[in-house]
């Protein structure tokens, strides 16, 4: 019998690993639990799972009942939530965890970034700038910070539009998936006129040319910290999973 590993998946790195998995460990078995936040994603291969457990008790549970004998938290960096449950199932069952971490951006000459805790602090920020056209790449669910500043066009992208209407006074929605190269997000900004862009610290490959074309435009970017992780073992990217892996199931 196959042993049974369970990706928390949804980002190019959970793809990456799951298809890693497919070429190099036909002896596992393993599933990718996706969130559902979209309704198209790139689907992995090998078993796929939708929809949350409910809560840290209800992924013990899976874990048990499904005889997982390997977890990797290879959600969002700000999916803080399901780290935290991810890092408590694992302990209450005893299975092995990894929490894939991809690499942050480094700041180089140039950047103009302000650092922020959170999305009600990147508003404030915005106010000190007096930004009147921002570029916000941020989720449906943080938007709502940003619904008290007068005078401000906003452009929003996500990757499909959100059941309610933006609750944003002026805003422009584009509907796009990354990855994003710089020279096309330079054309975005200098087309919308953007002075000023609003990002997660999400690092990565696959968003990072908006953060190149804010530096080569010298816009200011007001940069959300990440939520801090639960302690753990860490990957950078997919190919040092697999390694963990390694130690842990061999073959």
């Amino acid at each position: 019998m196959k042993r049974h590993v369970l990706i928390l998946g949804g980002t190019g790195e959970a793809l990456a690993l799951a298809r890693l998995f497919a070429a190099q460990r036909p002896d596992l078995a393993v599933t990718t639990s996706l969130a559902g936040a979209t309704s198209a994603p790139v689907l992995p291969p090998g078993k796929l799972r939708s929809g949350g457990f409910g809560g840290a008790e209800g992924l013990s549970d899976w874990l048990r009942d499904e005889a997982v004998a390997a977890l990797i938290d290879a959600t969002h960096p700000f999916a803080a939530t399901m780290a935290g449950h991810a890092a408590e199932a694992a302990a209450a069952t005893g299975v092995p965890r990894l929490k894939l971490v991809r690499a942050m951006w480094p700041r180089r000459d140039g950047d103009r970034w302000i650092s922020v805790a959170d999305a009600p602090a990147a508003a404030s920020a915005l106010a000190t700038l007096s930004a009147r056209r921002v570029f916000l790449t941020l989720g449906a669910r943080d938007l709502g910070a940003f619904a008290g500043l007068p005078g401000v066009t906003f452009t929003v992208r996500m990757i499909e539009a959100p059941e309610t209407p933006l609750p944003l006074a002026r805003a422009d929605l584009i509907l796009a998936r990354g990855p994003f190269g710089e020279d096309d997000e330079r054309a975005l900004m200098t087309g919308r006129r953007i002075d000023a862009v609003v990002a997660k610290a999400s690092g990565g490959e696959a968003t990072r040319g908006k953060i190149d074309a804010a530096r080569g435009l010298g816009l200011p970017v007001v940069m959300i910290a990440r939520p801090p992780l639960p302690a753990g073992e860490t990957a950078a990217d997919a190919s040092e999973a697999l390694d963990w892996i390694a130690r842990v199931l061999p073959q």
